[in-house]
Formats: structure tokens, C-alpha cells, sequence
């Protein structure tokens, strides 16, 4: 038993290293026509280490030549393959912007700003690739209106989208937890005005009201006027908009409390004093 395991092992271990001795051969001659026909062989196998490998030490051999095409292409596609998307779209970028007139100008574009969206990171983290991937579908869009990756780009620009703004919504869920509601309050407001569309808003409306009325309840006196007259408007659109539910009864009590505390306090005799000393 143990003489057929190390006879295995043996068999495995000349494998290994003819194999590799197979493609150390490859990379250190000087037929690029020969390492052209292996790398290709690399890739379709999906060895795309070795395929990378062998295309990056060709690729300007074959500058200028016909072949040039496919081997950026290819070469493009490994990194891809291989996670590096920062390079993937970089080099998938490139390679649109250098064959302007291949007929694989349109999936090499899609696929610098595809290799792009992967990088962006989770929600937590700073969006900025996010946002330049949004922006680059949206000019994939616009380029290629007829493409059959239409579709998929407007999805996905959907997605990075609702990642943008669930960020934003969670910003704002923070302020409020940290009792800082004048921040909740104007961070949420942007979220409505940039995602006018949002399934959220009534949450979102929800908290800026209570967010306000909280804000005008830990004010200094001489600010409580203004603020409680603020909270009001919110509360007043919030229930317009949303005339039932338990968010709506909760946001009524709010309304009944600013009403009752407006009516008792004489804000304005306080204001009057205030001026004359």
C-alpha cells in the first residue's frame, strides 16, 4: 500500500515538473509565434496565469500586426478572469480607445465599466467607483442605445443606485441614533432629493418628523419657536401624504404636543424681552 501511494506520488510529482518544464520552455524562447499557440492553448483551458503570461511577453511582438486585436483582447480578459478588475478595466478601456473599428470595440467597453462595477465595495465604504460605474453604463446607454446589454446596464445601474442610497439612508438611521437630529434631519432630505424614487420614504419622512420635533424639544428656549413651526410643516406634510397607519397615528401625537406647546408658551413675550435688554 504504502509503495503504490509513493509510486502515486512520484508519477504525480514528473508530472508536475514536465509540465512546467513544458511551459518554462514556452516563456523563455524567442518565437512569439510559438508562445502565441500556447497562450491561446493557456486560455481556452483557462490556465489564465500562464495565458497572462505569455500574452503580456507578445504583446509587442505582434504591435501593428493583425493578431495585435485578439491578443490585447484576450490578454484583457485574463485579468478579468483572475479578479483584477482594476487592470481588467483599464486595459478593456484601452483596448477600445486603440481599435476604435474592431467589432469587439462595444463588449470591451461594456466590460471596462463591468470590470469597474465589481470593485465596487460594500455599502459601508466610500462609493466612489460605484458612482463612476453608474456613470459609465449611463454612457454605455447612450453610445450603444440598441445594444442587447441595454437591459442589464439599466439594472445594474439600479443596483449601484440602491447600494448609493441605502448608504445615505443609513447615514441618516446613524445621526438619529447618535441624537444628533439636525444632521438626521438634513441628511435625509437629501436622500429624498436624490432619490426622489426611494421605497423608503415614508420611513424616511417618518424620522425627519420625529427627528424635528426631538430637535425642537432639546433646543434652547429663544429656538424653540422656530423649530417646533419647522417640525409642524414636515408633520403636516408627512400627513397628507400618509393619512393612516401607525407611523401616522405616532406623527398626529407629535402634532398634538407642538400645537399644545405653542398655545401655552408665549414665545413671543420672551422674544420682546429678550430685545429690550
Amino acid at each position: 500500500m504504502r509503495r503504490s501511494l509513493l509510486y502515486a506520488g512520484c508519477l504525480f510529482l514528473v508530472a508536475f515538473i514536465s509540465c512546467r518544464s513544458s511551459f518554462e520552455k514556452i516563456r523563455t524562447s524567442s518565437d512569439p509565434t510559438l508562445i502565441l499557440k500556447a497562450a491561446d492553448k493557456y486560455y481556452d483551458d483557462k490556465a489564465y496565469i500562464k495565458a497572462q503570461t505569455l500574452y503580456e511577453q507578445i504583446l509587442t511582438s505582434f504591435r501593428g500586426q493583425k493578431e495585435a486585436e485578439i491578443i490585447y483582447f484576450k490578454y484583457s480578459y485574463t485579468h478579468y478572469y483572475l479578479n483584477q478588475f482594476d487592470l481588467s478595466s483599464h486595459l478593456f478601456k484601452t483596448f477600445a480607445n486603440t481599435f476604435i473599428n474592431s467589432d469587439k470595440k462595444e463588449e470591451a467597453d461594456f466590460m471596462s465599466v463591468y470590470s469597474l462595477y465589481k470593485t465596487s465595495p460594500g455599502y459601508r465604504l466610500d462609493q466612489s467607483n460605484t458612482e463612476k460605474a453608474i456613470d459609465g453604463f449611463q454612457l454605455f446607454v447612450n453610445t450603444y442605445p440598441n445594444s442587447k446589454r441595454v437591459e442589464e446596464c439599466n439594472k445594474l445601474i439600479d443596483e449601484c443606485r440602491a447600494k448609493i442610497e441605502f448608504k445615505s439612508f443609513e447615514a441618516g438611521k446613524l445621526y438619529y441614533d447618535m441624537n444628533n437630529y439636525q444632521s438626521c434631519v438634513t441628511s435625509l432630505k437629501n436622500v429624498l432629493n436624490d432619490f426622489p424614487e426611494t421605497k423608503n420614504a415614508r420611513e424616511i419622512r417618518f424620522l425627519i418628523c420625529k427627528s424635528a420635533y426631538l430637535l425642537a424639544e432639546h433646543s434652547i428656549f429663544e429656538k424653540q419657536k422656530e423649530r417646533y413651526l419647522e417640525a409642524r410643516q414636515y408633520i403636516e406634510d408627512f400627513i397628507q401624504r400618509y393619512p393612516s397607519g401607525k407611523t401616522t397615528s405616532e406623527i398626529k401625537d407629535y402634532n398634538k404636543k407642538i400645537n399644545a406647546k405653542l398655545k401655552s408658551t408665549d414665545y413671543d413675550r420672551y422674544q420682546n424681552t429678550s430685545a429690550r435688554n
